[in-house]
């Protein structure tokens, strides 16, 4: 498979998200506090303008066809990410996490998602290159998750990982306690380690994403087989992922209509990859497809939720 990420592009990619990351953690967050609007606003203004910059230089080298390309996959990815801030809002919510360290579980657990986005992504890419007919059950299983997605937003349901068995799954087999040590992922009490609610709750931030993530990069090989188109386009929207979430944790129940936009795009994207070898769809046309699905189901959900109070609080510092 020709890919337009030569060696040098591909370190010089993973050195800069490392070097990003070291100052995020580093410099910008070094100490703990509560990331306010505007903060995350601005946050969420740099990771957005640094995403164009790089499309601007995939479309200059590489042409006007790749640069769509990765515009598409990131569209796609970060339009998906909000349905993780559904679940992070529950997830700190059940388990009581003050938004003073809400930051520190969504950088680790955004770090790990880092290493297990770019390991299936290559795996993916491997077995659709050996394996041809994958392309078409990676199609079927985004129509049926576009399906299952409509179906369960018409019944109200929402999906909240704090209330399964996966809760108690790891509360029963990791030695734990329900009291927080400041920062710390695990305390010592009566002279045994145990994990703080705050690494449950990374657990719990990773398994989503981990789920997500098998919804996000096959929509994503739906536009594009380059891994390196995929593989940054997945990351730019990994990235910006934690302002969006506080920007957007006091909003999310605004935005009542987005789950029926997603499941738009998802039918979508499984229909162009099911039919790939028989219905050829130029990938500007895609993306306005996608762009478009995206607008109307934001607009209208802010359009019918105007002058309605959030109804879910984040947990205070």
């Amino acid at each position: 498979m020709e890919s337009i990420g030569s060696p040098a592009l591909w370190a010089g990619f993973i050195g800069f998200v490392l070097v990003m990351l070291a100052l995020d953690l580093g410099v910008f967050h070094r100490k703990s506090h509560a990331v306010g609007f505007k903060e995350a606003a601005i946050w969420s203004g740099v990771w957005v303008a640094l995403s164009l910059v790089f499309a601007g230089g995939v479309w200059h080298f590489a042409g006007t066809e790749a640069g769509v390309n990765f515009l598409t996959g990131y569209l796609i990815e970060k339009s998906l990410s909000v349905d993780n801030i559904f679940v992070f809002v529950l997830v700190f919510a059940a388990l009581k996490i003050p938004a003073i360290y809400q930051h520190r579980v969504l950088f680790w657990g955004i770090l790990t998602a880092l290493i297990l986005r770019a390991a299936m992504i290559l795996a993916g890419t491997a077995l659709i290159v050996r394996f041809h007919w994958l392309i078409y059950v990676f199609g079927a299983f985004l129509i049926f998750t576009g399906v299952k997605i409509f179906v369960s937003w018409k019944k109200g349901e929402e999906e909240n990982p704090t209330e399964n068995k996966l809760l108690a799954l790891l509360k029963r087999v990791i030695p734990s306690t329900n009291e927080l040590d400041g920062h710390r992922f695990f305390t010592m009490q009566n002279g045994r380690r145990l994990a703080t609610p705050l690494f449950i709750s990374l657990l719990l931030v990773e398994f989503t994403d981990v789920i997500f993530a098998l919804d996000s990069i096959p929509a994503i090989f739906a536009i594009t087989t380059d891994p390196f188109i995929v593989f940054t386009s997945n990351i730019f929207a990994i990235l910006g992922l934690r302002s969006l979430y506080f920007m957007l944790a006091g909003l999310v129940d605004r935005f009542a209509y987005l789950k029926v936009g997603l499941a738009g795009v998802l039918l979508f994207v499984g229909l162009k990859m099911a039919l790939i070898d028989f219905v050829k769809i130029p990938s500007p046309v895609s993306l306005a497809i996608i762009a478009l699905m995206l607008g109307a189901s934001v607009g209208y959900s802010l359009y019918k939720s105007r002058g309605v109070e959030p109804a879910r609080e984040v947990p205070p510092a």
